[in-house]
């Protein structure tokens, strides 16, 4: 295992010596002694792997999403409208918006 991707407080083995992670780039030893562990190097992890959570298997329902995004859509279409001092950049913003929405309910297909 990679040095970065041990979360921090972990215990590894590196180059026979265990080791605590302390920082993105250093562990200190059980004794107490600091060391920068390249991100190169690999590490044997001495902690037991976190539990992955189980999935839920739970699907969102597409209509509710949509619903939401459309209320979602509503509230910036209405900010941005109180925001329109400059006309033509208000016009930029919302032809923007516009697009970012169909982009959005697209990727729903």
């Amino acid at each position: 295992m990679k040095f970065q991707m041990l979360p921090l407080g972990a215990r590894f083995e590196f180059e026979g010596k265990v080791y605590v992670k302390t920082g993105p780039l250093t562990a200190a030893t059980e004794a107490g002694g600091q060391r920068m562990i390249p991100r190169s190097a690999l590490l044997k992890p001495l902690d037991a792997p976190a539990a992955q959570p189980a999935k839920s298997g739970r699907k969102l329902d597409a209509t509710a999403v949509t619903a939401a995004f459309e209320l979602f859509f509503a509230d910036c279409a209405r900010l941005l409208q109180t925001a329109e001092t400059d006309l033509l950049r208000a016009r930029a913003l919302r032809a923007e918006l516009d697009a970012a929405r169909q982009r959005f309910l697209a990727g729903l297909e």
